[in-house]
């Protein structure tokens, strides 16, 4: 039996410009060899949008390979190895719940031009609710920028579905507390508020969050941090900013995965680099950086990002089943794609 690595080299020889595979920074290393392309959420969002290749296959989670459908050319086609990979959080904004969101906080802050910011992390439907309502995408390389513009647009930001990544943001723009809209709240709210939030719990504020999490994030404690300072005297600890804000605060900064990337390549040989982000980047950095210490500060592994597999890659790749082709509803994804390009039109 052809081994997998042997069949997705032989059809990429085969079909050379016409197929362009990418990869997030979370697979695994062997489907990391065989990407085109690897990087972050952003990274990835641009090259769909700028790739000429007939087919495109994406190796990482559903959110992902809907926004690379959405941005791609009609004439172009989506691939997953594993359509089935999909993302806990994502499913913590519902597109419904977020326009229900939207309606009753213009309630509760009348006179205030309210604004949605959209985690990437987030479905195409979802998505398209933030783009009819004139808001627009981020990823974690560009929240702060993302944030900024909303602020510019109107004077109160909904930022979806990342409660950590908001509110670290939010701390960043100098907002030290930030209000928490809880969707499964809004049926037992008090009189007069919503999603668990009243009118003067807002009236401070220019961003409010949405109440979701990335469980291999959230993981990591103050704890940890602590405990890793005390064996790797002297070490660098840096972590994901959708980690809880008390964590961020003990780190020495914190950044997206390709931020996190550039850190521990600056930090140069015989330096000892404690990453607090999804394991198999911190194994694959140990392995391809011998010359410097590079720790996890916990194993924390996001299984919908392991289920993509050499076999199931090289699987599709022979035979492309229809089961594997990613689309969205036409109308779901013109307004998706308003939040999308606005998001890729920051500077």
């Amino acid at each position: 039996m052809e081994a997998p690595l042997d069949i997705i080299r032989a059809v990429r020889q085969q079909m050379g410009s016409e197929l362009v595979i990418l990869t997030h920074h979370y697979q695994r290393p062997d489907v990391v060899s065989c990407g085109d392309f690897l990087g972050d959420s952003f990274v990835l969002a641009r090259e769909a949008a700028r790739s000429k290749a007939r087919v495109i296959v994406f190796c990482g989670v559903h959110f992902m390979g809907e926004a690379a459908r959405i941005l791609a050319r009609p004439d172009q086609e989506v691939y997953m190895p594993d359509p089935g990979a999909g993302c806990p959080m994502a499913d913590m904004a519902d597109s419904d719940d977020v326009a229900v969101a939207l309606e009753r906080l213009a309630d509760l802050a009348p006179g205030r031009r309210i604004v949605p910011v959209a985690y990437i992390n987030s479905s195409a439907a979802t998505k398209a609710i933030v783009g009819r309502a004139g808001g627009l995408c981020c990823t974690s390389s560009n929240a702060r920028a993302a944030v900024v513009e909303a602020l510019r647009l109107g004077d109160l930001v909904l930022f979806l579905p990342d409660e950590f990544l908001g509110t670290n943001t939010a701390h960043l723009l100098g907002q030290p507390v930030v209000p928490v809209y809880d969707p499964h709240a809004a049926a037992n709210s008090p009189a007069g508020a919503c999603g668990g939030l009243r009118k003067a719990d807002i009236d401070g504020a220019r961003v409010i969050v949405w109440k979701g999490y990335c469980h291999v994030h959230t993981w990591f404690s103050p704890d940890m941090v602590t405990a890793v300072r005390s064996k790797h005297p002297g070490c660098r600890v840096v972590v994901h900013p959708e980690c809880r804000p008390e964590v961020v605060a003990l780190a020495d900064g914190s950044g997206s995965t390709a931020w996190l990337v550039d850190e521990v390549l600056r930090a140069g040989p015989g330096s000892t680099t404690v990453i607090g982000t999804e394991i198999n980047l911190i194994q694959r950095l140990a392995r391809e950086l011998p010359d410097r210490t590079i720790l996890p500060l916990a194993s924390s592994l996001c299984p919908n990002m392991y289920r993509t597999t050499s076999t199931r890659l090289a699987r599709l790749l022979q035979g492309f089943p229809a089961q594997n082709r990613l689309s969205v509803d036409p109308s779901v994804a013109a307004d998706a794609r308003l939040a999308l390009d606005r998001m890729l039109a920051l500077a």
